[in-house]
């Protein structure tokens, strides 16, 4: 195997309802804290709006929203994680973000084939550290494009 096939994923871990879910830190732009959001018409219920970060519009999804978990209040702990992926940037909204791991390959596991949880869909595959659980986000599903087509134009807001 060849070195950088050993290494080990360097992932952001954040909560949504108990449950610590991950995605890769390459995918990871910066982690906010949640700022006005302005609302799109006509957009997909998981889509919050968009923000204006450092000069940037910026669409925001509710991760709450998109696994069909009920909503929760914003607090001190709330972010804002923006990833990027294929030159799209989103916003993430999430409970709390605040764990940068290092997870060797071998902890990684695929997906339970009978999840039974609306966030299945989404699931890339499951670590286990220690006694630790996450799950690994699917960036390219969550994002879905054609669910962002409204974003396309939105940069003369």
């Amino acid at each position: 195997m060849s070195e950088a096939a050993t290494a080990d994923l360097k992932l952001i871990v954040f909560q949504l309802k108990e449950k610590e879910y991950a995605i890769p830190v390459n995918q990871v732009r910066s982690i906010e804290k949640v700022q006005h959001i302005t609302r799109v018409p006509r957009t997909a219920g998981f889509v919050k709006g968009v923000i204006n970060l450092r000069g940037v519009v910026t669409p925001i999804i509710s991760l709450r929203n998109r696994f069909n978990l009920e909503e929760a209040e914003y607090n001190d702990h709330t972010r804002v994680i923006i990833a990027v992926m294929d030159d799209i940037e989103v916003g993430l909204i999430v409970d709390s973000a605040n764990d940068v791991m290092d997870v060797p390959h071998e902890s990684v596991e695929p997906p339970p084939e009978v999840v039974g949880t609306e966030e299945a869909d989404f699931i890339k595959g499951v670590a286990k550290i220690n006694k630790r659980l996450m799950i690994l986000i699917d960036l390219e599903k969550v994002f879905n494009p054609a669910e962002l087509e409204i974003f396309s134009g939105t940069a003369g807001m």
